[in-house]
């Protein structure tokens, strides 16, 4: 039985094919608009300040006509669990067969806890922005302890889940990355942590320069695996 949204147009674009953002899947891409961050290197502005242009209900009909082509869905944005629907877009995306990830931000544990415990995401990609004496001046958000519960969560119920954050040279250094390092060893993460480097684009919230590889592997901590991306 189909549920009743309450969002009338929540999602801004759907990327209809991915092989590279669900680790041995062939995906889509969901994009949700509005975000409760406004980092300064995110290429997404026109989402993150944008309206949704395709209800739920259209999301649906694509994702049923995807059906034996394609195996999972990646739910992105913007910021997926602002979607005042979530919990119930999922429950149909799985009725349909797909395997989901989320990409978030953290700020709401309480959403991805419940999305857990309903068994209703197979896989979460979760962005740690930026050390607490960074993390508000890069993300103009304040609520880095929602995101340290959703942190501690994940690890605790030993959940799929992989930790990465964007570098861009003129906001984070070496330094910066080991105070994270630090942290998800305090918090007993164990599994890869991956760097991904700045893409420059022009339309980034905050303008920067093109960045430059800026960080040596070499200065930071090897107790954990670490992975380069881009």
């Amino acid at each position: 039985m189909s549920k009743t949204f309450l969002a009338k147009k929540s999602v801004y674009d759907i990327t209809k094919f991915t092989t590279l953002d669900f680790k041995d899947h062939l995906a889509c891409i969901i994009w949700f608009a509005k975000c409760n961050m406004r980092c300064s290197y995110c290429y997404n502005s026109k989402i993150v300040d944008g309206e949704g242009t395709l209800s739920n209900e259209e999301v649906l009909e694509f994702l049923k006509s995807r059906i034996g082509k394609l195996d999972g869905v990646v739910l992105s944005g913007g910021e997926c669990t602002l979607n005042p629907d979530i919990v119930d877009l999922c429950d149909e995306i799985k009725d349909l067969g797909y395997e989901i990830k989320i990409d978030t931000n953290g700020l709401k544990p309480n959403v991805l806890k419940e999305l857990i415990n309903l068994s209703l995401v197979d896989f979460i990609a979760l962005d740690y922005k930026a050390p607490s004496s960074k993390f508000e001046q890069i993300t103009k958000n304040n609520q880095i302890e929602n995101f340290y519960q959703t942190l501690d969560m994940l690890i605790d119920k030993k959940f799929p889940f992989e930790v990465r954050t964007t570098v861009h040279h003129e906001l984070l250094n070496e330094e910066n990355i080991n105070e994270i390092i630090f942290d998800l060893n305090k918090r007993k993460y164990t599994g890869t942590y991956y760097l991904q480097n700045y893409l420059h684009v022009d339309d980034t919230i905050e303008k920067l320069s093109q960045n430059s590889p800026s960080i040596n592997k070499s200065l930071l901590s090897d107790t954990l695996p670490i992975e380069f991306r881009n």
